[in-house]
């Protein structure tokens, strides 16, 4: 029995994913690094484990009619977990954030800003005073009816939408329209419509042409579809959507990026005439706080934000107070460079987590477990002191502080240190050290251990020799002010500099089209897929062998199935004879929603996550079947096809990146930016490259304990040695000390950033006064 004050929250028997069996005490109120090496079990454990289960012990308590669902939500594996609070997640896995959503929506900012703005805003002479609703770009009160609150309008024109005018409609004139059947479609209702689809564009009448493209009008009539060889065409009824509108609502309402971004190709963005961009109506615009409208304020960075905002008397100076005090956490976290108006959809994963962070310091929460997931990723190593100053201040205010993280400054400056380990999946799962992080010193197989007491020495490299340069600039955008670059070829480079520095900015301006680069290959961190369907055996080919092997075996022989039927992507009754289960559609999970909750992914009902009808599961390849083998590692089943080329090859990739852990069906939803990136490089790795290639990584290292730094560094150092190029935009010091040259951008973010403050091998960068990163260079060399 335990003392109900018992400090510890102590589990037992947790078997989550890799865990095996895991009984740990974790001391209350303090702040906890988890840590291992990727894919040991850490997350497991802390997000796994004890967030799941105060999350199971939340919806017990306040919500009954989730209880019926709470077991195909899934308690966690474990036995028992006694002296838990309530807890508190701040992960990195982004929700897919609107085109609304901003710095100051997430950071409730924006409701202060305009809340000052309507209580204690300078009026036009006669004007009446406004509710903060009025300055929110996101109600109809407050919207620019123009624009719709977006601040831009999106046009788009005959040139655009008909680039060859010599062409007929037929033929394809209209550029914008979509292909296959719905284009077919169109063409026909416009010929039933009585317009000539035969004749080239440019010879129809102008007002013919205008009415085709511009109309809002939506003319329904019935189509006679021409008889095709052996096939029967009834007539049916057709709408007309002219270009103009099929564009503008593919832009506005398509959930698939390559449709949008088809659709972009034929408008043009420009800033809103009514509102000149402000995203306002003019009654609110009008109104100011020390001579700057709602809509400046929100554009400025916000250390310039709480610099301008004046003081005032009575309500003006509580507004403004409040407001500088809730930017104030921001700021210290490094983020003073964001702006208001900044869309959340630009912020990297580690800028929206902090800023979430940012906003719990002022909650005033107190009791609860925080459980962070790498709050210091894409962090400079200048801005992780004010990192740990933050969580020890959560921890002041009575909250124990769980945090999964490879940053070894910020494990240093923890109370206590949970190490799982020794290896990854089926050689990880086991803890290893819990206790003061001086004492992970005697854990012999800790791989944390030997980088922590700086027992791993980084390899000696000779810098080696450019054999040309890549000129990039002048670039003037976002905070760079007509810079220009030189990129060495055939070697390893690493961008570094503060947060908002301008070097994904900078980086970015690297296109196919300048001269020196014969193929570019850019590896970012966006999910390889959006949902369990995509998969890392999907995505890098690699199941497309699979299932030819499977389909080869006498078992699929004698019963007639293809290699269709081992696909999760073709229906049952597909004339190629699918074999998926159709409860989840080959999911092998189904959506779960939860009223007021964001809907969650529970196993299928019927296969129990093994996305395939029984059937399909009875044949078998060396005593596995197919689901089965996609639950293998990436390790174990590198073994199983040793000797099947194609298969192994693209294993061997994968190992190569470290992600030997990851299940072969791993849904795409349950992967990190750092991993969807790994993969997107072993997948590039795996093809065998023809003449000299740019490689650009942002930030590469993101989610690897220093141990899997090493091995990821090795695999770029080998693409240098084969005859490419390599260009890191990186906060780990120990790759960019690794690397032959260095361009470090600053000095500091946002304004006070933007310019190049270094350029040349690491120990003369280390060297440079005024670089914020050359001391922590000069410590990693």
């Amino acid at each position: 029995m335990h003392h109900p004050h018992d400090p510890y929250v102590r589990v037992r028997g947790a078997r989550e994913h890799n865990l095996k069996g895991v009984d740990v005490d974790i001391p209350r109120d303090v702040v906890v690094a988890f840590t291992g090496v990727s894919g040991s079990g850490k997350s497991s454990l802390a997000f796994g484990t004890v967030y799941a289960e105060a999350q199971r012990r939340y919806f017990e308590s306040v919500a009954p009619y989730a209880r019926r669902l709470i077991h195909q939500v899934g308690a966690p594996k474990v036995g028992e977990i006694t002296g838990l609070p309530p807890a508190v997640a701040l992960q990195q896995r982004r929700a897919t954030p609107g085109s609304r959503s901003s710095v100051g929506t997430v950071t409730n900012l924006s409701n202060s800003l305009r809340m000052l703005f309507s209580r204690a805003g300078d009026y036009p002479p006669g004007a009446g005073r406004l509710d903060s609703d009025a300055f929110s770009p996101n109600t109809a009160a407050g919207a620019c009816p123009e624009c719709h609150g977006l601040g831009r309008v999106h046009r788009t024109t005959e040139e655009l939408l008909v680039p060859d005018p010599s062409r007929s409609i037929r033929d394809g004139a209209i550029a914008a329209w979509p292909g296959a059947w719905q284009g077919k479609n169109l063409r026909d209702v416009l010929d039933a419509l009585g317009y000539d689809v035969d004749r080239p564009w440019r010879e129809l009448p102008a007002g013919q042409r205008e009415w085709i493209l511009f109309t809002d009008e939506q003319p329904v009539v019935t189509v006679h579809p021409v008889r095709a060889a052996g096939r029967i065409q009834r007539p049916y009824q057709g709408t007309y959507l002219s270009a103009r509108r099929y564009v503008l609502k593919t832009f506005a309402d398509s959930k698939s990026p390559a449709l949008r971004a088809k659709a972009e190709a034929f408008l043009t963005s420009a800033p809103c005439p009514v509102c000149g961009g402000g995203r306002l109506r003019p009654e609110a615009l009008a109104v100011t706080v020390g001579g700057r409208s709602v809509a400046e304020l929100a554009a400025l960075p916000l250390t310039e934000l709480a610099a301008v905002l004046p003081e005032g008397g009575g309500t003006a100076r509580v507004l403004t107070a409040d407001l500088r005090a809730r930017i104030a956490p921001v700021v210290e976290l490094g983020l003073g460079y964001l702006s208001l108006d900044r869309a959340t959809p630009t912020l990297s994963a580690g800028e929206l987590q902090r800023l979430r962070l940012a906003t719990q310091l002022r909650s005033g929460l107190f009791g609860v477990v925080y459980v962070l997931d790498e709050p210091s990723a894409g962090l400079h190593p200048a801005d992780t002191e004010a990192l740990r100053a933050v969580l020890q201040r959560l921890k002041a205010a009575g909250n124990s502080v769980f945090v999964v993280e490879h940053h070894l400054d910020v494990v240093r400056g923890a109370d206590w240190i949970v190490d799982v380990g020794p290896g990854a999946g089926e050689h990880g799962g086991r803890v290893l050290h819990s206790g003061p992080v001086a004492e992970l010193a005697g854990a012999a197989r800790s791989a944390t251990a030997r980088y922590l007491f700086g027992r791993a020495a980084a390899p000696a490299r000779t810098p080696r020799t450019p054999r040309g340069t890549l000129k990039v600039g002048p670039v003037t955008r976002h905070n760079l002010r007509g810079v220009t670059a030189e990129f060495p070829l055939g070697v390893l480079t690493a961008v570094t500099g503060v947060s908002g520095s301008g070097k994904s900015t900078l980086v970015g301006e690297i296109g196919p089209e300048l001269p020196g680069v014969d193929r570019l290959v850019s590896v970012d961190q966006r999910p390889i897929g959006r949902t369990p369907r995509s998969n890392l055996a999907t995505y890098t080919g690699l199941f497309d062998v699979v299932r030819k092997v499977f389909a080869a075996t006498d078992g699929a022989r004698q019963r007639g199935f293809g290699v269709g039927r081992f696909s999760f992507n073709v229906a049952g009754g597909a004339p190629s004879g699918g074999g998926r289960c159709e409860t989840c559609q080959g999911e092998g999970f189904v959506s779960v929603e939860l009223l007021f909750l964001p809907s969650t992914y529970a196993p299928c009902p019927d296969c129990g996550g093994a996305r395939y009808r029984p059937g399909t599961l009875e044949v078998t390849y060396r005593g596995r079947n197919i689901a089965e083998v996609l639950d293998l590692t990436v390790e174990a089943a590198a073994e199983f096809f040793a000797d099947v080329p194609a298969v192994a090859r693209s294993l061997g990739a994968l190992l190569d990146v470290g992600l030997g852990y990851l299940r072969l069906g791993q849904p795409a939803t349950e992967l990190s930016g750092g991993e969807a990136q790994r993969i997107k490089l072993a997948s590039e790795l795996q093809r065998g490259r023809r003449g000299h290639t740019l490689y650009l990584l942002d930030e590469p290292t993101t989610g690897l304990h220093p141990a899997d730094v090493e091995v990821l560094a090795r695999q770029l150092h080998g693409l240098v040695d084969a005859g490419h190029t390599v260009v890191v935009v990186e906060h780990d010091m120990s790759v960019a000390a690794g690397a032959d040259w260095v361009i470090d951008l600053g000095p500091g973010g946002g304004d006070a950033g933007g310019r190049i403050v270094a350029a040349g091998p690491p120990a003369a960068v280390a060297r440079v006064q005024g670089s914020a990163t050359a001391p922590y260079l000069a410590r990693a060399r």
